[in-house]
């Protein structure tokens, strides 16, 4: 299972993996694009911070930290 960092941001595939990348991500939660997307528009999952000129979206490593405790993962 990934360690996550204290602190810093985390894109999309770093916290749903990439079994395709090279090398692979492997993922913190184990979900389908979708269904993470579904998440955060019903509030389940963490909002995403965009940063740069609005490209870039991340999340807070302590935000999936938390989420991962209160799902009983944690890390």
């Amino acid at each position: 299972m990934n360690q996550l960092p204290e602190t810093g941001f985390l894109r999309l595939a770093q916290i749903i993996g990439n079994r395709l990348a090279e090398p692979p991500i492997p993922p913190i939660i184990p979900i389908k694009k979708t269904c993470w997307w579904e998440g955060v528009k019903s509030g389940r999952f963490p909002k995403p911070v965009k940063i740069g000129s609005g490209r870039g979206t991340f999340w807070r490593v302590e935000d999936i930290r938390a989420l991962c405790q209160s799902a009983g993962r944690a890390k």
